[in-house]
């Protein structure tokens, strides 16, 4: 659910597992999914999708709309209605009773309403039929080139035995061993070069100031890239981090393999589509983390 481009799909089929349904109600973002992961996304508004018309399934997977969540959102309140989103999710869980979900979110769902938005959340899964715990990661710690901190949701059925309850993947970098952003993009040539086949390598043209203000500051190239954004600038346009050179914005290309997003990944529509499409996805490769714990507890059961 909430599919978005795919980054969280695509972790999980590269650990072995099948997505067989899949939905958002993005154009753009269906297009991407379509092109590069499979048909079986319906681009419809969840709210209008009957619960007989999604397959039954082992986990339901998916990134609940986080806007009035994000700390960036200063006017955020707990009757925001683009937190209601979740209650979609609730109902399909609560439906189609797989045996585990993950649901994926920024970090200021702890901290709204005082904290009572996530002890809400978690109880309503709880009532629902699951084991349910939650945890905030850095993505850095998980060998992707970017501080990215996101909250983990995940819910284990109750009939399972408590030695199946779905495990948070351990940290397989520190602080000490991160991927810094040069690193990452090491290679990658200037996407003014004409010569370059690479898809989707083009950039915002929006003003470098190198202020501290989110979106604004000067990127360090020895260390990861700051969190790869899906909001706006004030002007309409998507803000882009800085190319660790800091003589421009990182392209559309650059901000996806930040994402670890495979170089071939080929994204549809308007620049500020492209880069919204990035800057909402769950990094591929800590997607791919959660379904080797999943694959674990998959062979454990069989």
């Amino acid at each position: 659910m909430f599919s978005g481009a795919g980054g969280l799909d695509l972790g999980l089929i590269n650990a072995g597992h099948e997505i067989i349904w899949a939905n958002d109600i993005d154009k753009d973002s269906c297009e991407t999914y379509k092109l590069n992961i499979g048909n079986h996304i319906v681009c419809k508004d969840i709210s209008d999708i009957d619960i007989n018309e999604i397959p039954d399934c082992e986990v339901i997977v998916g990134g609940f709309p986080c806007q009035g969540f994000s700390m960036a959102n200063m006017l955020r309140t707990a009757d925001d209605e683009r937190n209601i989103l979740y209650k979609q999710f609730y109902r399909i869980i609560k439906g189609k009773k797989p045996k585990y979900f993950i649901a994926e979110n920024v970090k200021g769902i702890l901290s709204l309403d005082n904290g009572n938005a996530i002890k809400k959340i978690i109880n309503d899964f709880s009532n629902a039929g699951y084991r349910v715990k939650y945890q905030s990661f850095n993505t850095a710690d998980y060998g992707v080139p970017q501080t990215r901190v996101r909250v983990i949701i995940a819910g284990s059925r109750i009939d399972l035995k408590e030695e199946m309850n779905f495990r948070f993947p351990q940290p397989t970098h520190s602080k000490k061993n991160w991927i810094s952003i040069s690193n990452a993009l090491s290679g990658i040539p200037e996407p003014d070069n004409v010569k370059t086949l690479l898809k989707n390598h083009i950039y915002s043209k929006y003003k470098i100031t190198s202020r501290n203000f989110t979106g604004h500051r000067k990127t360090d190239p020895n260390k990861p890239s700051p969190t790869i954004l899906a909001r706006g600038n004030g002007g309409g346009g998507v803000c882009a981090i800085q190319h660790p050179k800091n003589h421009r914005r990182m392209s559309v290309r650059e901000s996806a393999l930040i994402q670890t997003f495979p170089i071939d990944y080929e994204f549809v529509g308007s620049m500020g589509s492209m880069y919204r499409q990035v800057g909402n996805a769950v990094p591929v490769k800590f997607g791919q983390l959660i379904g080797q714990e999943l694959k674990e507890l998959e062979m454990t059961l069989l």
